[in-house]
């Protein structure tokens, strides 16, 4: 089978940064589905991994986002069919879905929106997931739309703040701030349903004084935290609630948070895939939950780019497009 890999930490403007292989058919076992890969879309941690310096040799293949149809079931899969359409995000410590077929575990897989095409679908799972979980899990905020309070979405227009701004603006009653720099970026977080959209380059305290707004009862960093962190900390409402995401954030002083009662909550969504966690089934659930809101027109795709056939030139293009980071929503490709 065809598939896209690398086998050394290269920058991307390397021609062999990303290249094009032949791989052995996988086989099932145990939890896993058999996928024939449709569409795929790329995330920075994809770009990370590239560049993490490991001593590889062997090609791995990169890519967590996956939108296809089910050829192969193993003997403990439940759930799922052979023919079934699905969408998921798989984990780092399995081969990646830059591939034309792919093994992931069944209980973290959901039904593909029927509404949507392989490419749009593919746009949504990992970003979906870890706004989910921060919001509604981590958070907590209630899913009845009687949540009063505010939420600071730092990094609104990326993959994980496109989904985010729509979960807290359709399914809660939270004031909504997002933050992005460039005017397309700003358009395009107040069509998602910020209320209000200021700079991250720019103070945020003083902006959002400026709105009359109080300080946020949850702050979402979606990205840079270590850039932010401190000024977050001390934004936050008392006994408010700050979530980040990024796995290489190092050490950070909690210690205006402790100040104020704060929380200082972690997502990382590959967690329960990875350590098979006894809630594991919950992301199956939470897939489901996406697809029956993007059917019923409450959520929508958050694909922006189709950079077309999944290869390796198309690939680093969509690389050295996360690593600018001057993404809008989601770069997808789709088809071998």
């Amino acid at each position: 089978m065809k598939a896209v890999a690398f086998t050394h930490s290269k920058p991307i403007t390397d021609s062999d940064a990303l290249i094009d292989i032949d791989l052995p058919m996988p086989v099932p076992r145990h939890h896993d589905l058999l996928v024939e890969v449709k569409a795929v879309s790329v995330n920075p941690v994809d770009a990370k991994q590239r560049l993490g310096g490991e001593p590889l040799g062997e090609p791995r293949v990169l890519g967590f986002d996956a939108a296809g149809i089910v050829r192969g079931i193993g003997p403990e899969v439940q759930n799922f069919a052979v023919g079934d359409e699905v969408f998921y995000a798989g984990v780092p410590n399995r081969p990646g879905t830059n591939a034309e077929y792919h093994l992931v575990d069944d209980r973290i897989v959901g039904h593909k929106p029927r509404s949507l095409n392989f490419a749009q679908a593919a746009a949504l799972p990992l970003t979906a997931l870890t706004a989910w979980e921060m919001l509604f899990e981590r958070f907590r905020i209630p899913r009845d739309q009687g949540a009063a309070g505010t939420l600071l979405i730092v990094g609104g227009a990326g993959g994980v703040g496109s989904i985010a701004i729509q979960l807290a603006a359709q399914l809660t009653d939270l004031t909504i701030i997002a933050t992005a720099s460039r005017p397309e970026s700003v358009a395009w977080c107040r069509e998602l349903g910020a209320h209000h959209v200021i700079d991250h380059h720019h103070d945020l305290t003083t902006q959002i004084l400026a709105l009359g707004l109080t300080p946020p009862d949850y702050i979402f960093c979606v990205s840079h935290e270590r850039l932010h962190f401190k000024k977050l900390t001390e934004l936050l409402a008392p006994e408010g609630a700050l979530g980040i995401i990024e796995s290489n954030a190092g050490p950070l002083d909690i210690s205006s948070l402790i100040r104020k009662s704060g929380t200082l909550h972690t997502e990382y969504v590959f967690a329960r895939g990875m350590l098979h966690t006894p809630n594991m089934t919950t992301q199956h659930r939470t897939l489901e939950a996406i697809a029956h809101f993007i059917d019923q027109g409450t959520l929508r795709t958050t694909m922006t780019e189709h950079y077309g056939t999944i290869n390796a030139a198309n690939l680093m293009r969509a690389h050295a497009a996360l690593e600018s980071a001057t993404v809008r929503g989601k770069i997808v490709l789709e088809g071998f």
